[in-house]
């Protein structure tokens, strides 16, 4: 499976993927509060082409969005999906492993996500203490990871955007 950065291009089709895999009203979520006007990382942004000519389009996605939390920089992991079709692949897994080492190798030291535990524990992700994300988030799926030993020590507080640094 290969993955490549997000290109301008693949925007109606990347939308449309999350549009098919997450319910209806997916924008009216918290998360979604934090990416108004914000662009996302474009280098964290990746893409899982599909690789049969006749599906065209992406197989998967993921992207990731610079916030600050207590004022302290990190990134919101989402959407990430998969197609239906390309489900069960593992395909999800590499987006999320490429997508969590490419944010390492380029600096970034903290990663925080809405999800469910079970699944994004194996990537590293635990429950976050004193993060207050933008309501109705239930508190028990705020995840986060650190990047770098330490980065999330003493960072607590409210969740806000943030634009992405230079």
């Amino acid at each position: 499976m290969q993955l490549r950065q997000e290109e301008p291009g693949d925007w109606w089709e990347v939308e449309a993927l999350f549009d098919l895999c997450f319910a209806p009203g997916r924008e009216a979520l918290s998360s979604y509060r934090l990416r108004d006007g914000v662009p996302p990382v474009g280098a964290l942004c990746l893409v899982a082409p599909n690789e049969d000519n006749a599906l065209g389009g992406v197989g998967g996605a993921i992207r990731f969005w610079p916030i600050r939390v207590g004022g302290a920089e990190a990134l919101l992991l989402g959407p990430v999906a998969v197609h239906p079709t390309r489900q069960g692949e593992g395909l999800g897994a590499l987006l999320i492993q490429a997508g969590l080492e490419k944010a390492a190798a380029l600096g970034w030291t903290r990663v925080l996500l809405v999800g469910d535990a079970p699944y994004y524990g194996r990537f590293g992700f635990v429950r976050a203490e004193g993060i207050e994300m933008p309501p109705p988030t239930n508190p028990d799926r705020v995840l986060v990871q650190a990047l770098s030993a330490g980065a999330w020590d003493d960072v607590r507080g409210e969740v806000t955007p943030a634009t992405p640094a230079p």
